[in-house]
């Protein structure tokens, strides 16, 4: 991390004038919070990254618009357990309920709302439960770090752990902006932007276009370079609101601020997105694909993402067995041309290093150390393709039994 970047407290609370509330509407679950609210003092410009899954949520549809038509926000409403998701028509009047209801209690227009959700696919939300918990959100917001912690154990699914991130980032002209980020998901995730859902606050002053080109390029740097199990959602959101309570020089051109501001984006981002990868659904460890010395950087991504995404190689790391040649049959088919007689595989964690592979040749390693290196909670994979200087990293995690039982069972 950069010297200009530091990790703080506060959640997506962290930056100035965002407030956020958790409750329990009983959407689906009892005896828990099932709804979030983040909110802002002053309008926020937006950018977001939506699912390119064809079936898509109605909080999809609806923020999709949003952010497209460049309306300033003021909220963005959340809940679990319900995804929203093949609802039809009845599913775009939840959204709207929803939104006119929070923007009657702040007296503001409801297209300055975002709502998401998440959860089953096919079930219908009760309107009268959303807008009462629009309420007690509404009632509850608070601009600290306990508040920010609620909202994000608040969307939680399967998740184990909620998943939360804050840092500053000092500008060349020495003022002062932050990043506040929180996500959930850990199970349908394979995103092109998984069930991912993401909320980004800053109070930089920045230029929407600018905010938008950006966001891109970190979620293909970052979520788009994870899979937990090959399936992409119908409900996957990643957006950002900057409110400029910041009250910096507007970043509003290519520049050393600019390439600042989206550091810190990318390491909040990669953050999250390795915590999405490592509580994927009945994981048992991150599994971290790293190759180097590729063609070019999109042969390096493919590579990666392959090996990754192998069930075959995922049960290995679960079982914590050396079979290599599951990555190298990963690799193989990844779809880019290489020279298999080149390529060097090493495994990489807390409990050591060590050569498996050298020129497409297993070492003679011992299987004891291997297994040794394998049995810690994350393991990394490198893999040098001597075939150029690009490289890339792709995040994943183990097949386990309960991934089985947790989607088997999911909708009881």
């Amino acid at each position: 991390m950069k010297e200009y970047i530091k990790e703080i407290e506060g959640g997506i609370c962290a930056p100035k004038a965002f407030y956020a509330a958790a409750a329990a509407a009983g959407i689906k679950y009892q005896g828990r919070t099932d709804m979030a609210l983040i909110y802002s003092e002053e309008p926020c410009i937006t950018a977001g990254t939506f699912t390119s899954n064809l079936v898509k949520a109605a909080p999809v549809k609806w923020d999709m618009r949003i952010v497209e038509n460049g309306t300033a926000v003021k909220a963005v409403v959340v809940n679990s357990g319900i995804a929203n998701a093949a609802t039809g028509e009845k599913g775009m009047e939840i959204c709207d309920k929803t939104a006119e209801k929070m923007s009657g209690l702040y007296k503001g227009d409801k297209y300055s709302v975002l709502v998401a959700s998440t959860g089953v696919i096919g079930m219908q939300i009760d309107p009268d439960k959303i807008c009462r918990g629009c309420e007690l959100l509404f009632a509850a917001k608070a601009d600290t770090k306990e508040a920010a912690s609620d909202a994000a154990k608040a969307i939680m699914t399967t998740d184990t752990h909620k998943k939360e991130i804050a840092v500053s980032v000092k500008l060349t002209d020495g003022s002062v902006v932050h990043i506040g980020a929180m996500t959930k998901g850990s199970g349908m995730i394979h995103p092109n932007m998984c069930t991912m859902l993401g909320f980004v606050t800053t109070d930089a002053v920045i230029e929407k276009k600018l905010l938008q080109k950006i966001l891109k390029e970190v979620v293909d740097e970052s979520f788009n370079m994870i899979s937990v199990d090959g399936d992409t959602s119908t409900n996957d959101t990643y957006v950002v609101l900057a409110n400029g309570a910041a009250g910096n020089a507007k970043i509003d051109s290519e520049g050393e601020d600019l390439e600042r501001f989206k550091e810190a984006l990318m390491y909040v981002s990669i953050y999250l997105a390795k915590q999405m990868a490592g509580d994927g659904e009945g994981a048992t460890a991150l599994f971290e694909c790293h190759v180097y010395n590729a063609s070019d950087r999109e042969a390096a991504k493919k590579l990666a993402k392959s090996v990754v995404c192998s069930s075959l190689c995922k049960a290995a790391i679960y079982g914590h067995d050396s079979n290599f040649g599951r990555i190298l049959c990963a690799l193989g088919y990844a779809g880019t041309d290489f020279d298999p007689d080149k390529v060097d595989l090493y495994y990489e964690s807390a409990a050591g290093k060590m050569k498996i592979v050298e020129n497409g040749m297993g070492t003679g390693y011992d299987e004891e150390e291997a297994t040794k290196v394998l049995s810690e909670e994350a393991v990394t994979v490198h893999v040098d393709m001597h075939a150029g200087n690009a490289e890339a990293t792709a995040w994943g995690c183990d097949l386990s039994y309960d991934y089985v039982k947790i989607n088997a069972d999911y909708r009881s």
